[in-house]
């Protein structure tokens, strides 16, 4: 995670008022649009768009969502939350699958360029399993990422023993309006249904298509919410934390890497060594 912590109260101002203008345009109240991206084609088209995108605040909010997604299950969706767009864009892996990695814009530019650029900030919520699933089926080597579960950990004033889960920072901390949180709830209680074996749905959902109206919906909400977790935990974090997460962030792809990696367990919820 590159440190974006300024070095004057003059520039430090600047930010604040940046990312505030920013977290206003990315309201609830108005939700944004949704596109599926499942031709080479519309990614192309999508790319291009890319090009130059602000970095502070990042502009780039991504997740996945897969059947046991990891090395051991598949990638379905990528959902592509770009903040001055204002717009959510679903890449349809299950369909394009090593096309939507390789497939190029009109500048040459394709998608695993910009996961792998260094000079390109990409927010996640516990990068790990994503991690480790680009990585074990397309060779996707993240950089220059930012983790919002680490930076929550990081910006507490109570214990650091374990990390939190995303929706337990959206419900407290992402200053949603009554008519947000109600509209979250519904459309979380919706897809889990579809989706949580344990509920008796199975993630075959994700790649089914078209894609259902509660899935689509599902995709997109949470990624919504990040560009508002992470104003909140940025505007908190000290410069000893923010070098701490940058090698904590760098830490959890490595290991995602790796053979023995697990991406299932209790082991996931403890803080990184010497945190606590």
């Amino acid at each position: 995670m590159a440190a974006s912590l300024p070095s004057t109260d003059f520039s430090k101002k600047q930010e604040i008022s940046i990312i505030t203008k920013s977290l206003e345009q990315s309201s609830l109240e108005e939700p944004s649009t949704c596109e599926i991206i499942d031709t080479c084609a519309a990614l192309s088209k999508l790319l291009d768009g890319m090009v130059d995108l602000p970095t502070t605040p990042p502009s780039i909010y991504i997740d996945l969502e897969g059947v046991y997604l990891s090395r051991h299950g598949t990638i379905s969706i990528l959902q592509l939350f770009i903040a001055p767009h204002h717009r959510t864009y679903l890449i349809d892996i299950y369909t394009l699958q090593e096309k939507a990695f390789s497939t190029p814009g009109t500048k040459g530019q394709t998608l695993k360029d910009i996961l792998e650029s260094k000079d390109m900030p990409k927010v996640f919520f516990d990068v790990r399993n994503d991690s480790d699933a680009l990585y074990a089926h397309f060779k996707v080597n993240l950089a220059c990422i930012h983790d919002i579960q680490l930076m929550e950990l990081a910006t507490r004033s109570f214990s650091r023993r374990l990390v939190k889960g995303l929706a337990k920072c959206i419900e407290n901390e992402a200053r949603m309006t009554a008519k947000e949180k109600l509209a979250w709830k519904d459309a979380k209680e919706k897809g889990m249904t579809l989706f949580d074996p344990n509920r008796g749905g199975s993630y075959e959902v994700f790649n089914e298509r078209p894609l259902s109206e509660e899935i689509k919906t599902y995709c997109v909400q949470d990624t919504q919410f990040l560009p508002r977790l992470w104003t909140c935990y940025n505007q908190k974090m000290t410069s000893m934390w923010a070098k701490k997460v940058e090698a904590a962030i760098k830490e959890r792809v490595f290991q995602s890497q790796q053979e023995n990696y697990n991406g299932c367990g209790p082991h996931k919820a403890l803080a990184p060594q010497g945190w606590v």
